[in-house]
């Protein structure tokens, strides 16, 4: 089959890699791709991954078997709706099912009708309303959500009545997140421990895959901004076979069940961030897509053919896969640019990988990079996701940095925790 990848960061890339293994698997496109993309498949940086006729009109020349869209944003706008319109098959959710992850609203108003365990919360529209209401709350730190796309960053966790009336206020008043923060979602805060499960799904059944634990602050110690992720591990240590059983009876079946029972049946990948409260464990957020860094470390441990599982997808059987994965761990590193998550430069020459953006000992996810005169250079906030497969966390995390340190460019920037709390 030959397959189109919509997309152009690290989880292309680990949708790329997984696909290239498969003996049903052609050629391979990628738009708009990166530089390390380039390696595995013929990349169109013409075409953005937002740019659905581009999209459509690029399916048209290349005639491929599949289209894979990967990010959220053609998925919510309806890429998918427009490929399957043209006759494609494609891999991902329909925009009437992508809502599950473009409207926090939404996705909370589904939990809250099929009794799926969240947080608390309200949504509006008003400051005034909003600010009343943290007031009478009166329980801090205090969740605020702009309702849409924020590009992972639309969260902000207030630790006082000041910090979130100043949420409130550069979200609704000062667009902040533009049209993403026109509505907004005060939830309760939830302590515990959070886990991301991919899962699986055609709509009527859910396979999920192997548990990961992200790290979403800029810094160590989970200091710093919130980014779109610092660096993954997989499986998570923390998710145990008893608490896989509860999430799969209380959340992820549910979560199935009720989006077909409102005619939007969710077919692709579905993503659950969960936290492990003391009370069982809680939905943080759906996505509607591959999670981006946790694809880098769930994809290595995938032993079923990731093709194989594309097809069963679409063609509404999946319950009849037995998906396998590998019992090994498995670590990514994000290298990023100095600055990020806000003012960064790019352009910077990266040393240390060969001619395939690769290195030796790890296997290189190039996140934003682009191949200019033979060479790689930095093209976006997070740049590399250095991820290495081992018999155990330890292992893998050990290997993981080594190999950082074999890779350089300027104000090159790395978490030096990632995994810390589960060893």
């Amino acid at each position: 089959m030959d397959i189109l990848i919509i997309g152009g960061g690290g989880r292309e890339h680990a949708i790329a890699a997984a696909l290239a293994k498969s003996p049903k698997t052609g050629r391979l496109y990628c738009a708009p791709g990166n530089g390390g993309i380039a390696a595995l498949a013929e990349c169109f940086p013409e075409v953005k991954a937002t740019d659905i006729d581009g999209a459509v009109t690029l399916a048209k020349r290349l005639k491929p078997d599949y289209v894979f869209v990967a990010p959220d944003d053609p998925l919510v706008m309806g890429m998918v709706d427009k490929l399957e319109a043209e006759g494609f098959k494609t891999f991902g959710p329909r925009a009437n099912a992508a809502i599950l992850e473009g409207s926090k609203a939404f996705s909370k108003g589904i939990m809250k009708k099929y009794g799926i365990p969240t947080a608390a919360y309200e949504t509006f529209t008003d400051e005034e309303k909003a600010v009343a209401y943290i007031k009478e709350q009166n329980s801090y730190p205090a969740v605020i959500k702009a309702d849409g796309l924020a590009l992972g960053k639309g969260v902000i966790i207030a630790k006082d009545f000041e910090e979130a009336k100043a949420a409130v206020h550069s979200m609704l008043v000062d667009g902040k997140f533009g049209k993403s923060g026109s509505d907004i979602v005060i939830e309760e805060f939830m302590d515990g421990t959070e886990v991301t499960v991919l899962a699986f799904t055609d709509g009527k059944s859910v396979k999920p895959m192997v548990s990961s634990m992200d790290h979403k602050r800029a810094y160590d110690n989970d200091e710093g901004l919130n980014t779109g992720g610092m660096g993954t591990i997989a499986p998570n240590p923390l998710y145990t076979p008893e608490i896989a059983e509860e999430c799969m009876e209380k959340i992820f079946i549910p979560t199935v069940k009720a989006m077909s029972a409102e005619g939007r049946p969710f077919k692709g990948c579905l993503y659950f961030g969960l936290m492990l409260t003391s009370k069982g464990a809680k939905v943080v957020e759906y996505n509607c897509r591959f999670g981006d860094p946790e694809t880098q470390v769930v994809l290595p441990l995938l032993e079923t053919d990731l093709a194989d599982i594309m097809e069963a997808i679409t063609e509404e059987r999946l319950g009849e896969l037995d998906i396998k994965w590998s019992n090994k761990s498995c670590a990514c590193v994000v290298m990023a640019s100095g600055g990020y998550p806000e003012k960064y430069e790019t352009g910077k020459s990266i040393s240390g990988l060969d001619e395939r953006g690769q290195c030796a000992d790890a296997y290189v996810y190039h996140a934003g990079t682009k191949l200019a005169d033979g060479k790689y250079l930095t093209a976006g906030g997070r740049v590399l996701g250095v991820t290495v497969t081992g018999d155990d966390l330890r292992s893998a995390l050990d290997a993981a940095y080594k190999a950082v340190g074999g890779i350089s460019f300027e104000k090159a920037h790395y978490r030096k925790d990632i995994g810390k709390k589960a060893l």
